[in-house]
């Protein structure tokens, strides 16, 4: 097997772990818990979003959230941005990282942003350009790369058009999203085989729902084909409120131990993650799908 020596593992709890939960959390809870997520080694936190509240009111604090937490050097802060207005407010808030998103599939990208895909180009590129004169990072996101909620299979093409444009704009990572947790290995190293002619794998990271319990196994054949960096979600928490069906994303904690047991280097403690997840479990009020949680017996 040709795994990485280490992996940067992306932790998006506090926004696509948020997101479509039905309890808010409340500002201070949100703050607590990511300042635990700061102390634990983890390298990159997705924080909030700042779209409008209305879409997203589980993230409506957005600001207060970006505004209260400690920052720990080192540690690279970022938020959702979908739209210019939504950029002020995170440049505002001193985000250190714009991430911009979007959809492969034309239906999804209407549900979810309310345009097509082609009206949806000009709007990110002036997130992209803005936020990099700024003297802020950029990412992007697609979704639906392995498959749509309502299309169906969603052609790798129109993954390339969308991939191809992003990175045109000057971000500098694509994660590459299945939305509904559908993909399979066989289906992941075929897109990657594809994407990975055209651009280098140090540009990529996967963005994997466990809908189906596929997430850690899509995760090892995207390891074995040179991608180091991985989205996670403390927990398993999260789903997208445009995607029905879709349930968390990888689990960071059972991610972790999986590269633990690998030998891959992280950087991240095992026990400070536990206990994060435990912290936000109980504000939520519900037993999360982690099975190192479930494996301690502190997810009930």
């Amino acid at each position: 097997m040709n795994w990485p020596a280490s992996v940067m593992i992306k932790e998006v709890g506090p926004r696509d772990g948020l997101q479509n939960e039905k309890v808010f959390v409340s500002t201070e809870d949100k703050i607590a818990w990511i300042n635990q997520l700061s102390s634990t080694g983890l390298k990159y936190i997705e924080i909030t979003s700042f779209v409008h509240p209305k879409w997203i009111p589980a993230l409506s604090d957005a600001a207060e959230v970006a505004k209260g937490i400690t920052r720990m050097p080192g540690v690279v802060y970022t938020a959702l941005v979908p739209n210019r207005k939504g950029l002020e407010r995170a440049l505002e808030s001193n985000i250190d990282e714009a991430a911009v998103f979007m959809s492969a599939s034309e239906t999804h990208n209407q549900k979810n942003i309310n345009k097509s895909i082609e009206d949806t180009f000009p709007i990110l590129r002036e997130v992209v350009q803005q936020s990099l004169s700024a003297g802020k990072s950029t990412r992007g996101y697609i979704s639906t790369v392995f498959g749509c909620p309502y299309e169906g299979i969603v052609h790798i093409e129109k993954v390339i058009r969308v991939s191809e444009t992003l990175f045109e704009m000057g971000i500098g990572e694509l994660s590459l999203g299945d939305t509904i947790g559908i993909a399979n290995p066989k289906q992941v190293q075929e897109v990657l085989e594809v994407l990975l002619k055209r651009f280098p794998s140090d540009k990529f990271a996967l963005h994997f729902h466990d809908t189906r319990g596929t997430a850690l196994a899509n995760i090892l054949v995207s390891l074995d084909m040179g991608i180091a960096s991985f989205d996670a979600s403390l927990g398993g928490l999260g789903g997208c409120p445009y995607a029905p069906g879709a349930s968390g994303n990888v689990s960071t904690d059972d991610l972790l131990y999986m590269l633990n047991g690998m030998g891959i280097h992280t950087g991240v403690d095992q026990e400070k993650l536990l206990s994060a997840s435990r912290f936000i479990q109980d504000k939520i009020g519900r037993p999360l799908p982690s099975r190192s949680l479930q494996a301690r017996g502190i997810n009930k």
